[in-house]
């Protein structure tokens, strides 16, 4: 191991490569900050760039813009309220009431220290562990990510606040929606309407954009007074030294979440997304009454233990990918297509006869998370410049970012349109007091859910 460790380092020391790993971290963290624009996209966009470049820094690329994405999507949930990625959607509302409070610089501090953290255990998950998760994963059939994903759904309803029922009609309405297109058995169009554009279903960024964004533009501007939004104190040691307290007095939390993201996350097609919900349901869940305690630091309790899962989670996907050429997200799906292009094949092989290049990628997503903190740290004192523009223009702009983000999914204007739908949606849902995270969990995995539900059914008879 440490003979493959010396070869791989030389790889990684490569001039091309640091540059390589710097300009994805800068272009992750640019992409995540934008509603909308999620790191399956980002990695989309890197595809073409990849096949200039020698296998090392191409892998190198993907794996660093994905980490930086993943923690720059809670920038808009914190500032604005939409989630800037789907496992941002499950704390963007306690990220955007810290927020409010005052408190914003100090929730994403706690995220971005508890991001690193998560992705260096998820790191050691895939060093050490990947051959027996891989294994374990690579077990589990279409019951078993029934059930996965049915804990997922049920993390939506048990996280609702004590409006577990609303939180159910939330969750069944993203089921619902889930359903649009064309049938997972028997390709038979459904709730299309005849729209041909329909027959691919609804895009789960649209209507999260819509949902969060758009629904808050619409209660902002049929509020009888404008609200005034406190701009967080990024600037200065006071919002770092509560971060670091906040992480402190939840370590056991960021421990759990670390744990449930790199379990989650090596089960193929679970990823990230997932992980952040079970283990937010789970924090909540297990959340204890201390003396002293509030509502925001049961908020920072939420956010450190699903931000954790996040990054946790992004590492540990690539451990069926590696193992047996597997994605275990969208992510490493489309790596998968990078390393073949460079000739290498993800699987057993790859661990016996390409080992620099596989311990190369470990070093890679060991240096992503460190180079996390102090890239992470700058991008949340730039954001709070965000709330220093005037109310009328951020809404204007929010509107404006929203549409792009939603045009830009399938450069088409459906998207659009279902996106101005569901901001009525969200808008009505807010006001009858119903949650949203839960409607967009369920278009995320109501497929999911249908697919592997129809093929235990036809495999059972």
């Amino acid at each position: 191991m440490i003979e493959n460790f010396e070869g791989a380092f030389q790889l990684v020391a490569d001039p091309t490569t640091i540059l390589v790993v710097v300009l994805a971290a800068l272009f992750g963290l640019v992409v995540g900050s934008l509603p909308g624009m999620t790191a399956t996209l980002a990695a989309a966009l890197l595809v073409p760039f990849t096949f200039f470049l020698d296998p090392v820094p191409a892998i190198a690329a993907i794996i660093t813009m994905s980490a930086m994405t993943i923690f720059a999507g809670d920038i808009p949930s914190a500032l604005l309220r939409i989630p800037g990625t789907p496992s941002s959607a499950a704390y963007t509302e306690d990220a955007y009431a810290l927020t409010r409070n005052g408190k914003g610089a100090v929730g994403l501090g706690v995220s971005l220290f508890a991001s690193v953290i998560g992705g260096l255990f998820g790191s050691v998950v895939l060093i050490f562990v990947s051959p027996i998760l891989g294994e374990f994963a690579l077990r589990f059939t279409s019951y078993e990510y029934f059930w996965v994903a049915v804990l997922g759904l049920t993390a939506a309803v048990i996280v609702s606040k004590g409006a577990q029922l609303k939180g159910g009609i939330a969750l069944m309405a993203g089921l619902l929606i889930s359903t649009v297109g064309l049938d997972v058995t028997l390709g038979h169009p459904r709730f299309t309407f005849g729209e041909e554009q329909l027959y691919r279903g609804v895009d789960f960024i649209a209507a999260m954009i819509g949902l969060f964004g758009l629904s808050e533009v619409l209660r902002a501007v049929t509020s009888k007074k404008g609200e005034s939004m406190p701009i967080p104190k990024v600037e200065g040691k006071g919002a770092l030294r509560q971060s670091l307290t906040g992480i402190w007095k939840n370590k056991g939390r960021v421990a759990s979440g670390s744990v449930i993201g790199g379990v989650v996350g090596a089960l193929p097609g679970a990823g990230a997304d997932i992980a952040a919900w079970i283990s937010y349901a789970f924090t909540r869940a297990t959340s204890r009454v201390r003396k002293g305690k509030t509502a925001d630091d049961a908020r920072i309790e939420a956010i450190a233990g699903a931000s954790s899962a996040n990054n946790s989670g992004i590492a540990s996907a690539y451990v069926p990918t590696l193992a047996f050429g597997i994605p275990g997200d969208t992510i490493t799906a489309i790596l998968i297509g990078v390393l073949l292009v460079k000739g290498i094949t993800p699987g057993p092989d790859l661990f016996l006869y390409q080992t620099d290049t596989l311990y190369a990628l470990y070093i890679i997503f060991i240096v992503a998370n460190v180079l996390l903190l102090p890239l992470g740290y700058l991008l949340i004192r730039a954001s709070g410049f965000v709330l220093r523009i005037p109310r009328s223009v951020l809404m204007g702009l929010i509107v404006a970012i929203s549409i792009c983000g939603a045009f830009a999914i399938n450069n088409g204007y459906l998207e659009v349109g279902l996106m101005v739908v569901f901001g009525v949606l969200g808008f009505l849902f807010e006001k009858g007091k119903i949650p949203l995270a839960p409607v967009v969990l369920g278009i995320v995995l109501g497929p999911i859910v249908e697919r592997n539900f129809m093929q235990s059914v036809i495999k059972t008879n």
